[in-house]
């Protein structure tokens, strides 16, 4: 139910803030003026708000979104010893990486998982799961820390968020010609956006955003092996290596990230084949494997 509420709330805040900014650029239709054509430089005005906007508001609120979504406990006072080992270790991390010092906090989940996640590098939250803590040594959950923070100092949730609206943007704005060329040609339309224009969007625009989606996934796949990298040089390769081996020791366990924030945990779901082109992680074994060559 709360994650259904925190939805409801993002979808409300985007429309918002996409309905004012098209007031204030004088927005009126995607149409032309003898309401046959299309107005691309308006439709592509109109997508851009939408696409780019929907993926900004998103990251403006990622942190609010994954505290509840996830039932972050922050630690703002350590109440035991390894609360206090956890924090200073993020502030040990976060300062060799330059960066300000995140919000840290530890979520109940029995799978071993950590995310960052933030609106830049210096307003930044790492968290933790408690599976993790109670199975890995100190020194694998040192490494997991430093990969976390490695994506803060990476820029990766912005960058990320970027991608994705330039992803939502377009697909929007070819599904609306798709649409449009539909309502024309085939149902004979001569004027206005029809019926069949709508329909025929809505189909473009999941077909379109599902082969588009691969981009995002392939940038989410190579930006591991990145923080990969840094969790090593952050941290120690022994550890990041010892840290993903035990990874891959549980990856038949059940994993509780939900849906929306699989892409910032430390490790993902596997797949084979064309659907491995939806993955949001690259499979345990090369990210092992480039941290033994020394990639």
């Amino acid at each position: 139910m709360l994650r259904i509420f925190l939805f409801l709330a993002t979808n409300m805040a985007i429309l918002l803030v996409a309905s004012i900014t098209l007031s204030l650029l004088g927005f009126n239709s995607i149409m032309a003026a003898n309401g046959v054509d299309l107005n691309l430089t308006a439709l592509l005005v109109f997508c851009a708000v939408f696409g780019m906007g929907g993926s900004l508001v998103s990251l403006m609120l990622s942190k609010w979104m994954a505290k509840r979504s996830m039932g972050v406990v922050l630690i703002d006072q350590p109440k035991n010893r390894q609360e206090q080992w956890l924090k200073d270790t993020v502030a040990e991390l976060a300062q060799k990486a330059g960066i300000g010092m995140p919000e840290v906090g530890i979520f109940p989940s029995p799978s071993s998982n950590a995310f960052a996640t933030g609106a830049s590098r210096n307003n930044a939250l790492v968290a933790v799961s408690a599976g993790l803590l109670e199975r890995f040594s100190p020194e694998e959950a040192k490494a997991v820390m430093a990969h976390e923070i490695g994506h803060v100092a990476n820029g990766d949730m912005i960058t990320l968020s970027l991608i994705q609206g330039v992803v939502n943007t377009f697909v929007m704005f070819f599904a609306r010609i798709i649409g449009h060329a539909f309502d024309r040609i085939v149902l004979k339309n001569e004027r206005g956006f029809g019926i069949g224009a709508w329909i025929a969007t809505i189909v473009a625009e999941m077909i379109l955003g599902f082969l588009a989606s691969t981009i995002v996934f392939w940038f989410s796949r190579r930006r591991e092996f990145r923080a990969d990298v840094a969790g090593a040089e952050l941290a120690s390769r022994s550890g990041m290596i010892a840290a993903l081996q035990r990874l891959r020791a549980e990856q038949g366990l059940p994993n509780d990230m939900p849906g929306e924030m699989a892409a910032f945990g430390i490790s993902g779901p596997m797949k084979e084949g064309l659907m491995s082109l939806f993955l949001t992680h690259p499979p345990l074994e090369k990210r092992i494997a480039a941290l033994q060559a020394g990639a």
